[in-house]
């Protein structure tokens, strides 16, 4: 039998829209970074010259508002509010077909945290690979030096962390904010629409994962943020609850926070690919072993709420109304 969603989209509607609204992300945000853009940038500078100068000024610390702005309005227009708005339109108002449940418990959430801090350890070998293997196509690795280089700059303004109050700060715009605009949008909607239209978790969480690592831009660390993305999606499976992702995704952001704080407060050279711990690899088997039985842990812990949870997916979607454009069931 096809798949349809609530409001009877098949499977390949349903991502039609979804691409849809994604490229109206794409403009909203593109405007929205222009306004903000226009904001420091002088009167004089020519139409042609204006991205270049709009990239350098937001990379100047004493813009570090602007580009934090800039960042909380690009991830929410560009993730969030095209993961709300198809889930709204294909299944109803109701905020349980992006993930959000209340069946969830402190133990499901301290899981949550070793499997991601875990994965991180697990990750952290494939880094080194990435390195290797690109090493030997010259042309990408210098692409991927540069977009390194460019990334570990926009970092050190938008984390700016020369204070407490800075860490803080830090913590709520490159942590939590990323966090949950990042797991609405690739769990709660594309991760969930192609679990139900495919019928194959895993194919949905290794290709949710790829795309996930995709948006970071990374060459370097593109295996190692895929894992990281795998572990997250696998997370979600087992529990259905967003939750306990966003939980987990904000804890892994946060402590990558500390570790930027701690070597600002020491004055030492910060570079992204280098703050994840260094493994080898008998070590990542472990970690690997250990991984697999925090999940089979998990999986047992959460299985009666995720029974709740999908006996409600059950009850609201046998009272659909597909003649409701926007259906809300409690």
């Amino acid at each position: 039998m096809q798949y349809k969603s609530v409001k009877g989209f098949t499977g390949f509607g349903q991502l039609g829209i979804l691409i849809v609204f994604i490229g109206g992300g794409l403009i909203l945000t593109g405007i929205a970074q222009l306004m903000i853009g226009m904001q420091m940038v002088p009167d004089d500078v020519p139409a042609e010259k204006l991205p270049a100068v709009l990239e350098n000024l937001l990379m100047q610390p004493e813009n570090i508002a602007y580009a934090r702005l800039t960042q909380v309005l690009g991830t929410f227009l560009l993730l969030c509010v095209p993961a709300v708005l198809f889930s709204w339109v294909v299944n109803g108002t109701n905020s349980h077909w992006l993930g959000f449940s209340r069946h969830f418990n402190g133990i499901q959430l301290l899981l949550g945290f070793a499997i991601i801090f875990t994965a991180n350890l697990l990750a952290a070998p494939f880094a080194d690979l990435s390195k290797t293997i690109v090493a030997n196509f010259p042309e990408l690795d210098a692409v991927a030096k540069q977009i390194e280089l460019t990334y570990d700059k926009q970092v050190k303004v938008l984390s700016h962390l020369g204070s407490w109050s800075e860490f803080f700060m830090a913590v709520v715009i490159m942590a939590f904010v990323p966090a949950m605009f990042e797991e609405i949008f690739f769990r709660g909607a594309v991760q969930n629409l192609l679990e139900k239209w495919w019928k194959n978790p895993w194919v949905a969480i290794i290709f949710t994962s790829l795309l996930f690592s995709l948006i970071h831009m990374s060459v370097y660390l593109f295996l190692s943020r895929a894992i990281l993305g795998f572990a997250l999606g696998l997370m979600f499976y087992v529990t259905k609850n967003i939750w306990i992702n966003i939980f987990a995704h904000f804890i892994n952001n946060a402590i990558a926070m500390a570790q930027l704080f701690y070597l600002t407060l020491q004055e030492k050279e910060i570079k992204v690919d280098e703050l994840d711990p260094k493994l080898p690899w008998w070590l990542a088997v472990i970690t690997l072993i250990i991984l697999i039985g925090l999940f089979i842990i998990l999986k047992r812990v959460s299985l009666k709420n995720r029974e709740r949870i999908l006996a409600k997916e059950a009850a609201l979607f046998a009272r659909r109304d597909i003649d409701d454009p926007f259906p809300k069931f409690h």
